[in-house]
């Protein structure tokens, strides 16, 4: 953990170092996250294969935020259509029928959406165990919540030491409330490799 400058490529380029100089040798597999910017041209650049997934809840929040009120309710439930869907082929169908739909009236709430279309979609090669926690980065923002919460009441009170002692030790007991990862025995499987396909491991062709 440390401070940096907004969403800046340069903050989180040093944390991803920082993370290789304590040894994180191995590319991660996949990374969660928002639009920042800053932190996929970082990624990017210190993890190169790293696998990008979208965070759904975000992009539903733009996608409606883009649209008339009249029409976000229905908008809503074409979006849950797609990353509720069992298959990557029925996200696909999904979301062609979003852009079909809203595309003639609403292209920037459409344009929004289609920009991370891979992203978005990339959980479909994981196992089916892991989509609830990986379509998201919504799990971590109640720990974010509680930091500013505090951080914000104690605006100026606080020297850069302090500050980061605090919200250290805010997320030391938040850390204690989480969740483990279901399928946690399929972790192995995705390190190692093994091919996923809509979330089922796709079994090697005998030679």
């Amino acid at each position: 953990m440390t401070d940096g400058f907004r969403e800046s490529t340069q903050s989180w380029r040093e944390v991803l170092l920082d993370l290789k100089r304590r040894g994180l040798t191995q590319d991660p597999k996949l990374a969660i996250g928002d639009g920042a910017l800053g932190f996929w041209t970082a990624l990017r650049e210190v993890f190169p294969t790293t696998q990008e997934q979208r965070c759904w809840l975000h992009k539903t929040m733009k996608v409606l935020n883009a649209l008339p009120k009249s029409a976000q309710a229905r908008a809503k439930g074409h979006l849950h259509d797609i990353w509720q869907a069992e298959t990557r082929a029925a996200a696909t169908a999904a979301f062609g029928f979003f852009v079909e739909a809203y595309g003639a009236k609403w292209d920037k709430a459409v344009a929004k959406l289609i920009k991370d279309r891979d992203g978005l979609l990339a959980f479909y090669d994981y196992p089916a165990e892991h989509w609830k926690h990986i379509r998201t980065s919504n799990p971590i923002e109640s720990t974010f919540a509680t930091v500013r919460h505090r951080t914000k009441r104690t605006k100026g009170c606080l020297s850069r030491e302090t500050g980061l002692a605090m919200a250290f030790r805010l997320m030391m007991s938040a850390q204690a409330k989480w969740r483990k990862l279901d399928g946690r025995n399929r972790l192995p499987e995705v390190i190692s490799g093994v091919e996923f396909r809509d979330g089922v491991r796709q079994l090697e062709e005998a030679a």
